[in-house]
């Protein structure tokens, strides 16, 4: 097979060289640094059909040995990282530009533009460590979170163990459980219920981001059925509505 040359298009940053080598279906890629200069062999479809293509191209300056490369169906992109961050007056030590090689105009600047590319990323860097180092860190991150799984966990537990309890007793003594809903349950809703005056308190000092008022509200209004309707008032305990209160009450907090 015979030995050709493809198009290569570059173009340059501060400290980066970049080639596209138009090149399809590489294999075989041989590409490396050596004495400034870098090699490039492969075999693909290039501008003479398939074939071998090699080139080689002698750096104005210094450039670093590590070359990083992506093949695609189309091309070969590759990036050469210079010693130095400075612009150079062309890419190749002979002052003529070897027939082979183009600008690549997709991606070329020009010094000034460059410089503004560059110091657009320095501040955009400059601004990331600004926002970070604002960001405050709390040292109790953990122990909140502990704190509010536990709190979570004993809440699911108590209402599950009342909606099972209400459920196996339904089951057993069907329409008669309504009646004394309250003298079974009334305990453990009580203990849930003084819980629950923690659901004010979370957002009351930062530790959840929900509203306060929305959670008082409902806490409120829960105490009351509770502690003063359904607590204080005797003939109010052994009507059916209790069974259902509580029912639906323990099965929206279960999921909640």
């Amino acid at each position: 097979m015979q030995t050709l040359t493809p198009h290569v298009y570059w173009a340059q940053r501060h400290g980066d060289i970049y080639l596209r080598v138009e090149l399809s279906d590489a294999k075989n890629l041989d590409i490396c640094v050596q004495n400034n200069t870098l090699q490039f062999k492969a075999q693909g479809h290039g501008a003479k059909g398939d074939n071998d293509y090699e080139f080689s191209l002698d750096f104005l300056e210094p450039v670093k040995p590590e070359v990083s490369h992506r093949s695609t169906q189309r091309l070969v992109n590759v990036t050469v990282r210079k010693q130095e961050q400075r612009w150079w007056d062309r890419l190749t030590l002979q002052e003529r530009k070897p027939l082979f090689l183009t600008p690549d105009f997709d991606r070329w600047l020009d010094e000034s533009d460059a410089e503004m590319e560059l110091q657009a990323k320095e501040e955009e860097k400059i601004n990331k460590v600004s926002i970070e180092s604002r960001i405050h860190k709390d040292p109790y991150l953990g122990l909140k979170k502990g704190y509010l799984f536990m709190y979570n966990l004993v809440q699911f537990l108590g209402f599950s163990w009342i909606f099972v309890n209400m459920t196996v007793r339904l089951f057993i003594l069907g329409q008669d459980s309504f009646y004394d809903t309250f003298h079974t349950i009334a305990d453990m809703m009580y203990f849930c219920q003084m819980m629950a005056v923690a659901e004010v308190m979370n957002p009351l000092v930062g530790l959840v981001k929900t509203g306060v008022f929305p959670a008082m509200i409902q806490v409120v209004g829960r105490n009351v059925i509770l502690f003063v309707i359904f607590g204080s008032l005797e003939e109010m305990q052994n009507k059916a509505v209790v069974f259902f209160v509580f029912y639906l009450w323990s099965t929206i907090e279960i999921f909640r």
